[in-house]
């Protein structure tokens, strides 16, 4: 089991960076061709909502993207560190989670078939996985 991890500070530029780097390792783990668009755009919006919380919340932490290459799955991994106190449940208090995150995982939920969103005291967590070809079977 192979594992890149990025960590990047909570400004909206990486996301690009983000979503680049997670298409090239997906690639190289063997996921098919025709889903790599969903994993950028999934990746985008995992990332763009972990950089929205840390702003809105005042957090100085890193996002990590953590891209796990496993045996038959390729598992992708996006931490925040909005912990559950640092975002309040009423929609207008700031560091709230906003209709546009609310949207974000819509988007991620729609695209990716094995998703599980966890927030906990330290941050958040959302993991998608995407099914990986076996070589041995092309041709």
């Amino acid at each position: 089991m192979a594992t890149v991890e990025l960590r990047f500070s909570a400004l909206p530029e990486h996301v690009r960076t983000a979503r680049l780097v997670a298409a090239a390792v997906a690639r190289r783990a063997g996921v098919d061709e025709s889903v790599l668009d969903e994993v950028r755009l999934a990746v985008g919006e995992a990332c763009s909502r972990a950089v929205g919380l840390h702003r809105r919340g005042g957090i100085d932490g890193a996002v990590r993207v953590a891209l796990i290459d496993q045996e038959k799955r390729f598992l992708i991994e996006v931490e925040d560190e909005a912990g559950s106190a640092s975002v309040p449940s009423r929609e207008h208090d700031e560091g709230a989670e906003t209709d546009e995150d609310t949207l974000g995982l819509a988007v991620i939920t729609g695209l990716v078939e094995d998703v599980e969103v966890t927030r906990g005291a330290s941050g958040g967590l959302i993991r998608m996985s995407w099914p990986v070809s076996d070589p041995s079977v092309d041709g």
